[in-house]
């Protein structure tokens, strides 16, 4: 089963309390594609530019990662800069360069037209419709999206919201699409707006999958340490889609299960600075984690109360 992600490359500059780094990698579809390259091969779509350092993604390309389909333009790679709070749940954008992903034309290789796993991440959804016009018959599509593009190109992204399976994104971003507060009833909005389940990741305190009729939940993996939380959710939803491409199926129990490996892939990335949460993870470490979420959650079930 092919998977492919769309998705920003870029080189992050990141400040906490605990350290920082300087224009390591990052960008949406390389934490994607190095969590769910732990499950299932991932090939990459997007652009860089002369600057950035290829051979670091080369190194990366023998754990099942291809990055055939990142274009190299003329000019600088997109950057961005930020600052993390003390409780790292609230950062402040410090700088923002787009470089030549400003004009970012996604073209997907005819090899992956027939793409079974599709992960549009958080790009226009005008260039995320442009992906699915390029696709034939994917089995599952789950987009990623942000509150600029609520902000800004609203209707563009409901029509988009018609032509996905899952929409996945954070609770601010489903209180904003939605225009409601309570993240239970943003997300029935959501899904009553062409999606068939939506993913609402709440950082620290877990996250939702919203179904038509039922909801599940899934906690943070409690970690005594935790450094950089900026590739957290492209880790889990990288996860999420390595397990349902390598299960090839996409049923209700499977992305039950799904959740269980995206949180514990956002576990792994948030252990370290940028992508070095999953230096030498393997799956046997991956399947421990999701052991792990197993006893944190299990419960026995309880005597009858006479």
């Amino acid at each position: 089963m092919t998977l492919f992600v769309v998705g920003s490359v870029a080189l992050d500059s990141i400040h906490t309390p605990f350290g920082e780094t300087a224009d390591a990698l990052g960008g949406s579809a390389v934490y994607f594609s190095v969590a769910g390259a732990l499950l299932h091969p991932v090939h990459v779509v997007g652009v860089v530019g002369s600057d950035y350092p290829v051979a670091q993604l080369d190194r990366l390309a023998s754990r099942g990662i291809d990055w055939s389909g990142v274009e190299r333009a003329e000019g600088e790679s997109f950057r961005w800069k930020g600052k993390y709070s003390y409780d790292l749940q609230s950062r402040e954008t410090l700088e923002t360069r787009l470089g030549v992903f400003a004009n970012f034309q996604p073209r997907i290789p005819e090899a992956l037209h027939a793409s079974r796993f599709v992960f549009l991440g958080n790009i226009d959804p005008e260039l995320q419709h442009s992906v699915l016009d390029q696709v034939t018959a994917p089995q599952l599509v789950v987009c990623d999206t942000m509150n600029y593009w609520i902000q800004s190109k609203k209707p563009a992204l409901m029509d988009l919201l018609r032509r996905v399976d899952i929409l996945m994104v954070n609770d601010g971003e489903a209180r904003e699409l939605s225009g409601d507060w309570n993240i239970h009833r943003a997300g029935r909005w959501i899904l009553a707006h062409g999606p068939k389940r939506v993913v609402i990741k709440q950082g620290e305190f877990g996250a939702l999958l919203i179904e038509p009729g039922r909801t599940f939940y899934v906690p943070a993996f409690p970690l005594e340490e935790v450094f950089d939380p900026t590739g957290a959710g492209d880790a889990f939803a990288g996860g999420f889609m390595g397990y349902l491409a390598r299960a090839g199926v996409a049923n209700s129990d499977h992305l039950r299960r799904a959740m269980v490996y995206g949180a514990a892939m956002g576990s792994f990335a948030v252990s370290q600075f940028g992508i070095n949460g999953f230096d030498g993870v393997t799956t046997v470490d991956v399947e421990q984690r999701v052991r792990a979420f197993h006893d944190l959650t299990h419960v026995a079930e309880a005597e009858r109360i006479p």
